[in-house]
């Protein structure tokens, strides 16, 4: 069947919260299911990046802005 998971809680600021729900109810998901999905990428980009200062350097650029350049 399925990988066992273990839970995980943290704080975050309410408007954090409340942005992350609606993000998830507009995509149809369950906030669990995108905070672990945001939670691997940012890891893996973490480990990739080597240390918290190195992947704070670096931005994404939000996806209207890639859109507009192609």
């Amino acid at each position: 069947m399925g990988e066992w998971k273990a839970q995980l809680s943290l704080r975050v600021r309410q408007a954090l919260r409340a942005a992350l729900e609606e993000f998830a109810a507009r995509k149809k998901r369950k906030l669990g299911n995108v905070g672990e999905v945001i939670l691997e990428w940012g890891f893996e980009q973490l480990k990739a990046a080597g240390s918290i200062d190195r992947l704070l350097k670096y931005k994404v650029r939000p996806s209207n802005v890639r859109q507009k350049r192609q």
